[in-house]
């Protein structure tokens, strides 16, 4: 899988890139409040450091009416961590008042590959904006999620081709009490995600979020101990939608699940990129379509080679 295109919307808004400063098209800046504005730089030969474009930004639009943040590429991202960044986020809060979702890290993998942009501790966004209600953050190396209490945030998204052990618990160690929405791409050891699945437990078994209705546990390693996992996890009867996508799922997995406690109520489950056999495909199809669930087991782009030895080694969809 690359990640090659922007986000095209973020809060039910559409994307809209501000102009960079020699954007000479006289065009009319939308509304503030009907837009999620995308403020980027370039990482490679900027002209225009990501701050600067920012302070154009907060100089050119009614920024109290502004819903919806994606930040996009900050120059050299692959070497300059997301700090300064997020230094003029914080320092901006009394300017945006109105902001209810923000993204970190809108690179496609043209710009920064996954693995190479450089984060920081995103939890000072969250206290500075008490009101947000969602968040996303693309990149894991040197990510940090400190421990925070947020009353409002109802969805959480860390987007990762390694997600740190570090960062898992210390959303786990959270208190997000509207949590509604929770996605995590753990991704490969290879480029730092060392979790395991007793790490996720927290999430697994739902006490400390009453509210998560979306479980996305994905992009994994280890996606068939969190299959099994989830065959019995306290979590899953209150759920709408699971997702267990994007990882090395195996027959052994997916039958420790469809095996477990009932999945029938669900509205969706989300199987894509996996490594399932025909067989048990159908079992699963013949165990909870009848029910009205819709299942995603597209296998597209999962890929697997074998070698010498015999052994086969499969991936997880993003990982560099």
């Amino acid at each position: 899988m690359i990640l090659g295109e922007h986000l095209q919307e973020l809060h039910g808004l559409p994307a809209f890139t501000f102009p960079g400063p020699d954007d000479e098209s006289g065009a009319a800046l939308p509304d503030a409040g009907t837009v999620a504005w995308r403020i980027a730089s370039d990482v490679y030969d900027s002209e225009e450091p990501w701050e600067a474009a920012f302070a154009r930004f907060l100089g050119a639009v009614d920024t109290t009416r502004v819903r919806a943040l994606i930040i996009g590429a900050w120059e050299e991202a692959y070497e300059n961590s997301s700090a300064e960044v997020i230094g003029s986020l914080v320092a901006a809060k009394e300017q945006l008042p109105a902001l209810r979702s923000l993204f970190l890290g809108d690179m496609g993998s043209e710009e920064c590959e996954i693995s190479w942009i450089v984060q920081s501790d995103v939890a000072p966004l969250l206290n500075a904006f008490p009101e947000l209600e969602e968040f996303g953050v693309r990149g894991g190396n040197e990510l940090a999620f400190s421990t925070v209490r947020h009353e409002k945030l109802r969805a959480l998204t860390v987007q990762t081709g390694g997600l740190p052990a570090a960062v898992v618990r210390g959303i786990a160690a959270s208190r997000l009490p509207e949590l509604r929405h929770l996605d995590l791409w753990l991704g490969d050891e290879q480029y730092g995600g060392d979790a395991e699945v007793e790490d996720l437990d927290p999430f697994l078994i739902g006490a400390d979020f009453p509210r998560l209705e979306h479980l996305a546990l994905r992009n994994s390693q280890f996606q068939d101990e969190i299959a099994a996992s989830c065959a019995t996890a306290p979590v899953v009867p209150r759920l709408s939608v699971l997702d267990l996508s994007m990882g090395v799922l195996t027959d052994k997995g997916a039958t420790a699940l469809i095996e477990g406690q009932p999945l029938t109520h669900l509205s969706k489950l989300d199987l894509h990129h996996h490594y399932l056999g025909e067989e048990v495909k159908e079992r699963i199809r013949e165990t909870l379509q009848p029910s009205g669930v819709l299942l995603d087991l597209d296998e597209d782009g999962a890929d697997s080679y074998e070698d010498d030895d015999g052994e086969v080694h499969r991936y997880v969809a993003v990982a560099e």
